[in-house]
């Protein structure tokens, strides 16, 4: 496996990570507060960073069925993210979430860890 795949993979580690201290916290909480904000944000901004490590060090292109799978969930997680902060600003913190708000993190979430388990069963059945 070439370095640029690899540091991929490790970033992509850390958007788990985000991801699922934001996500998991909002869930139990049904509330968006700093914390929440600050790792979904990460969540993002890693996720996109190891996106570009995974397409640079890919000899298959862009478009794979993983790739379009990572790329959706990608867009999902942003657009969560967008909403989350979007709701933070016309709220006070601590302010509960609305219902369309709290299902569309989880399915998000869910729909990114599908890709990350894909991923993870490709990288394991190539190696």
């Amino acid at each position: 496996m070439n370095k640029l795949s690899l540091t991929g993979i490790i970033i992509v580690q850390v958007a788990l990570l985000c991801y699922s201290v934001a996500i998991i916290t909002e869930q139990r909480k049904r509330t968006v507060t700093r914390v929440i904000l600050a790792f979904l944000t990460l969540g993002v901004l890693f996720d996109i960073t190891a996106t570009a490590f995974m397409i640079l060090g890919s000899s298959r292109g862009l478009f794979t069925l993983h790739g379009i799978l990572g790329y959706s969930s990608l867009i999902g997680m942003l657009i969560d993210a967008i909403l989350i902060w979007r709701f933070f600003r016309k709220n006070v913190i601590n302010y509960k979430v609305t219902d369309g708000i709290h299902w569309y993190s989880l399915a998000a979430y869910l729909w990114w860890i599908a890709a990350y388990i894909t991923g993870a069963l490709l990288v394991a059945f190539r190696h």
